[in-house]
């Protein structure tokens, strides 16, 4: 007789062992894309709600039209506004031009982390223990990313189509799913290009550095295009500008979303071939730690900080730099528009800032490069984290190194990366503003840089803080606080919102230097808060045991 409990368990519909990678993928991907739709959603429909009530009479939407459509600098930055007197027109100008990058950021972070990073934790070779190959699991890998990008186009879509029924005039819900499909096509592209540089870099944090270089050098060729240069056509090299052309809610060309598929499809393509071609743990490019040794700066926990940063540390001072050499050259070009203008002083009186011409152009554009800066902050904490999930740290502790020592190294060449990419980038604008003859000086400029450091090292010590805390929500943290204060930060500019939302942002409690002198006092409480959280989060740290990813 054969019991109930002699039999196998029938295996669930759609269980299927050889699908593991792409379930597992999929589950992990959509999770952070349910959430950053919603992010984009509420941002889509706080844009929308914002400007109808900001600019409630066809006189006030001519006038901010007039102002920002001719405006080149914050075309620069943000770029070319169609139709602002619309709300249509507003929304897509302010929402694709800020949330592309935010997709894109989020893409190349997950395709790195969901597959390299797993790589690299040793756990790909567990999976790859089944019944797959390591092309079929690339491949199931890139289906799951794929069920992540589609998490965070219907969670973006289904606000956003919401809360278009109820703008004035309506927005049809085919314009609406279109403006969410060109809101998320950076990010499929990052995706895609988080996962091929996952398999040509030799570790998660190198594939990182490489799509983020990719992603800077495509914002740049974008910001070049849009700024009145004579050389809009570069806006056909950078996938950004790809984005920026389907014209969606003011127009909708579908024609860019061609080249947009064909690189998706190139890279996923190439991904999965690299990833059938090659050993677990292998890559095209040499792993560093392979090279002829160097033991300079091997000196101690600093300048093994130090040594481990100076990669990165360069790619953002080159990138910081050329930032604000580009918006120095277009400050004087923004003049014309700004001066004088009702709107840009109402936008920058809400901020706390005064004044007209290149000063007031660049206290607003220097609020992204505040959230710039701070993000600088955000990756040496994944930095330190991911050297305690890797595993690395075990090796430098059962040495003379003690755990407080190794935190304070990190946290020390952090400061220091900070400070410097804030003034490489105080210096460079002044360069660019100083040869279009703007007038704005060397001194307000510095200030400037120096307003910008406080955020980071707010940023900096409440990542310590959860580093020692909840180390492996110390990443999701940090770029959490940026990604909420940047986008209050921007509706703040907008919607005249209760003070108790403005003060959610971590940006809001500085001054837009240099339209206005900075709040030194606002300065020194973020800074004396983040050293109070650094400080707290080192004595978790050394209380705590090791966490591993």
């Amino acid at each position: 007789m054969v019991t109930a409990t002699a039999c196998p368990r029938a295996r669930p519909e759609g269980r299927s062992p050889s699908t593991v990678v792409a379930r597992l993928v999929a589950r992990r991907a959509s999770t952070s894309a349910a959430i950053w739709g919603l992010v984009f959603g509420v941002y889509v429909a706080a844009s929308m709600k914002g400007y109808a009530s900001a600019y409630p009479t066809v006189a006030a939407r001519t006038a901010f039209a007039r102002t920002f459509g001719a405006n080149i600098g914050i075309e620069a930055i943000i770029g070319p506004g169609r139709h602002l007197e619309t709300v249509a027109g507003f929304t897509a100008w302010r929402s694709l031009g800020i949330l592309s990058i935010v997709g894109a950021v989020w893409g190349l972070l997950t395709g790195t982390r969901l597959l390299r990073g797993e790589e690299d934790a040793g756990r790909w070779e567990l999976l790859l223990g089944g019944q797959t190959t390591r092309r079929r699991a690339a491949v199931q890998g890139l289906a799951g990313l794929g069920a992540g990008l589609g998490a965070l186009w219907s969670t973006t879509a289904v606000i956003t189509v919401g809360v278009a029924s109820t703008a004035h005039p309506r927005i049809s819900v085919q314009a609406a799913l279109f403006f969410s499909v060109a809101l998320v096509s950076s990010a499929a592209v990052f995706l895609a290009l988080g996962a091929l540089a996952g398999n040509v870099a030799a570790t998660r944090r190198q594939a990182a550095g490489l799509a983020g270089g990719v992603l800077g050098v495509a914002y740049l060729i974008r910001m070049v295009a849009d700024a009145g240069t004579g050389l809009h056509w570069l806006a056909w090299v950078s996938p950004l500008g790809w984005v920026e052309e389907l014209h969606p809610l003011t127009g909708s060309h579908a024609g860019p979303f061609v080249p947009i598929a064909l690189l998706v499809v190139v890279l996923c393509v190439a991904s999965a071939r690299i990833a059938g071609a090659r050993d677990l743990g292998a890559s095209v490019l040499p792993d560093r730690d392979r090279g002829e040794p160097h033991t300079r700066l091997l000196t101690g926990p600093t300048g093994l900080a130090l040594r481990l940063a100076r990669p990165v540390g360069i790619a953002w001072l080159v990138a910081l730099g050329a930032t604000g050499l580009v918006l120095g050259l277009v400050a004087q070009s923004a003049t014309s528009s700004v001066s004088g203008s009702t709107a840009v002083s109402d936008a920058l009186a809400r901020l706390g800032g005064h004044g007209t011409g290149a000063g007031a152009y660049l206290g607003f554009a220097f609020l992204f490069v505040t959230a710039m800066v701070a993000v600088v902050a955000c990756g040496q904490v994944s930095a330190a984290r991911d050297d305690e999930a890797g595993g690395r740290l075990d090796n430098l502790l059962v040495r003379r190194v003690g755990r407080v020592a190794w935190l304070t190294g990190r946290v020390v060449v952090a400061v220091g990366l900070v400070v410097a990419s804030a003034m490489v980038t105080a210096l460079l604008a002044w360069a660019g503003a100083l040869s279009q003859h703007a007038d704005v000086g060397i001194t307000s400029l510095l200030e400037a840089g120096v307003n910008t450091v406080p955020p980071a090292l707010f940023v900096l010590g409440v990542g310590v803080l959860v580093l020692g805390v909840r180390p492996r929500a110390a990443s999701i943290v940090t770029y959490g606080v940026i990604a909420w204060s940047f986008l209050v930060e921007l509706v703040g500019t907008v919607v005249r919102a209760d003070h108790w939302f403005l003060d959610t942002s971590l940006l809001f409690h500085m001054a837009p230097a240099p339209a206005t002198s900075p709040d030194w006092t606002s300065s020194a409480v973020l800074t004396a808060l983040g050293a109070v959280a650094a400080v707290a989060g080192g004595i978790a740290f050394w209380r705590r045991d090791l966490a591993s990813a």
